[in-house]
C-alpha cells in the first residue's frame, strides 16, 4: 500500500528557509551592484572608459539592469533545482 505522505517533502520548512536564503543573497548582489558601484564607488569607476563612457556611468545606468535580468535568471534556475531537491516542484 502506498502512501500519500510519500509525495510531499519531508520538512516544507527546510524548502523556505532555503529559498529565502537564495532571495536574501540575490536582493544582498543586485544592492552592491546598484548602490554600492553606481553611487558610492562611482568616482573611482569613473577613471575606467567602456566603450568611451566611464564606468560608473555605465554600471548606473545600464550595469543595474542587466544585473537584474541576470539575477532573475539565475533565480528561476536556482529556485527550480531546489524545489526538485525539497520535494515541492
Amino acid at each position: 500500500m502506498t502512501s500519500v505522505m510519500s509525495d510531499r517533502p519531508s520538512d516544507p520548512g527546510a524548502y523556505w528557509r532555503a529559498n529565502l536564503v537564495l532571495v536574501a543573497t540575490l536582493l544582498a548582489v543586485w544592492a552592491i551592484v546598484s548602490f554600492g558601484l553606481s553611487i558610492v564607488l562611482v568616482e573611482p569607476l569613473n577613471e575606467v572608459q567602456v566603450q568611451g563612457f566611464p564606468l560608473g556611468f555605465w554600471f548606473a545606468h545600464q550595469g543595474s539592469i542587466v544585473t537584474f535580468i541576470v539575477l532573475v535568471w539565475v533565480y528561476a534556475f536556482t529556485s527550480q533545482r531546489l524545489a526538485r531537491k525539497h520535494g515541492v516542484d
